[in-house]
């Protein structure tokens, strides 16, 4: 029998992989939330290797650019020329070019420029100046290059002299974008005011728009530099326009709303939003699996519903169901105790997940929520929780609402009135006969701990 190989007995073969090369032409953000930094982090996060042409080195903070200082025209000229000429590269895309001669550079080389994405960065979010005054009009022979320029609304008004205030004057900008060369134009609506946030793509072929819901926040430095970079690489993959584009939207929206806290000025967005988010599957599964473990061991019999017990995980920026891990099946009451029907998967339930979802939506640190049974031992028993307790009636859902969605709703409602975030939230007359309880918490271990205590009350109150 041979004995086994030990890391100095042999030599390992390498395994290299070839994601598509994008190339970053901008300047340089020495507080990390935007430009190159935001670029090139974006970039790795959506499968692509991030090169780069640095323009200008700033001196930025989150409070604000304090200097900023231009290369010289032949070392950028260097750098997209060093990049070309050794690297395959699938996509570009450019941020602050500072001055007209840069943008005439870019021009330039152009032709070894595939799947161009022009962010035309004029105006930092802080209101600090990133391109000189004579370079605006420069932008025009590059816009006739692009493949997609990505202008916000104040950026739109400048290069075409229209004012952008709702999604008919987005689009008038966009075909005025397109008449001037670019293949296609994404007019984004961030900078206009309304509850939603409606981008407006335009095409020769016509007009697509994206809408999400606005992010009460200012934390949005490196928005645009995020969502041109992961629109750059997603067409770098082969994606169509409307997919890149649709694909960049989401992330953004992500990475807004779980932005950074850091600095004293606003934070930065969360680029690898993501990636974090995906890294954290597995845990979160393993997660809801301790507390299934947990509570089978404990026997929570008295708190089950007739239906079966659900508990359910959600990754740290879970927004959908899919990303929501639960008892496929439930947990059901047998005669010597309970266990689980089957194993712990992604998107196994709705009523439960999206009740959880609403609750993420008032208070975003709560991950894990069960749904128990609802007696008048068990609410009794809900006083031994050291947290809000708070309710809703079903019966005054309004019309709107579906039946399958009166948990959200009552969730939201129930968040919304308390004081405070509750750790259970009791609905009375809704998912079958009486009513039902949902019991929220933080993590796993907090959640076990509030269903022991609510068990033990039961027992206690018999």
């Amino acid at each position: 029998m041979w004995p086994p190989l030990k890391a100095s007995d042999m030599t390992r073969a390498d395994a290299p992989v070839t994601p598509p090369v994008v190339l970053t032409v901008a300047g340089s953000d020495s507080g990390g939330g935007a430009g190159i930094q935001a670029d090139v982090k974006t970039i790795e996060a959506c499968d692509g290797f991030g090169t780069s042409a640095i323009t200008s080195i700033t001196a930025q903070n989150t409070t604000g650019v304090q200097g900023q200082h231009l290369l010289p025209i032949e070392q950028i000229e260097a750098q997209i020329e060093a990049v070309t000429e050794d690297f395959d590269v699938a996509a570009v895309k450019t941020g602050m070019l500072a001055t007209s001669e840069v943008i005439d550079l870019v021009v330039a080389h152009a032709a070894d420029l595939p799947n161009l994405v022009v962010d035309p960065v004029m105006v930092a979010a802080s209101g600090d100046r990133l391109l000189a005054a004579e370079a605006e009009d420069a932008y025009e022979s590059l816009i006739a290059e692009a493949t997609v320029v990505t202008p916000n609304a104040d950026e739109a008004a400048v290069l075409t002299g229209r004012d952008v205030d709702d999604p008919k004057t987005a689009e008038r900008a966009g075909r005025d974008l397109i008449e001037m060369g670019a293949d296609s134009a994404l007019v984004k609506g961030g900078h206009v005011p309304g509850d939603t946030v409606v981008d407006t793509l335009v095409t020769e072929d016509g007009v697509t728009t994206f809408r999400h819901d606005r992010i009460d926040t200012e934390a949005t430095h490196g928005s645009g530099c995020t969502l041109s970079s992961a629109i750059a690489t997603q067409l770098a993959h082969g994606d169509d326009l409307s997919s890149a584009v649709g694909s960049g939207i989401n992330l953004l929206a992500s990475a807004v709303r779980y932005n950074v806290d850091v600095g004293e000025g606003p934070g930065a967005v969360q680029h690898l939003v993501q990636t974090r988010n995906d890294a954290a599957r597995h845990p979160t599964s393993e997660a809801v699996e301790r507390a299934v473990s947990a509570l089978v061991d404990g026997d929570v019999s008295a708190l089950v519903p007739d239906r079966g017990m659900t508990v359910a995980g959600a990754t740290p920026y879970a927004e959908r169901p899919d990303a929501v891990a639960a008892v496929e099946g439930r947990i059901a009451r047998m005669t010597d105790g309970v266990r689980p029907n089957r194993g712990v998967r992604f998107g196994a339930s709705t009523t439960v997940a999206r009740a959880l979802l609403a609750a993420r939506e008032r208070d975003p640190s709560i991950r894990f929520a069960v749904d128990c049974r609802l007696t008048n031992t068990v609410e009794n028993a809900l006083e031994s929780l050291d947290g809000t307790i708070a309710s809703y009636d079903a019966g005054e859902r309004p019309d709107a609402v579906s039946a399958d969605a009166t948990a959200q709703w009552g969730v939201d409602r129930a968040f919304e009135t308390s004081d405070g975030p509750p750790v259970a939230v009791v609905g009375r007359e809704s998912m079958g006969n009486s009513g039902h309880v949902l019991l929220f918490a933080a993590d796993a271990d907090a959640l076990i701990s509030r269903v022991e205590s609510v068990r033990e009350g039961v027992g206690s109150n018999r």
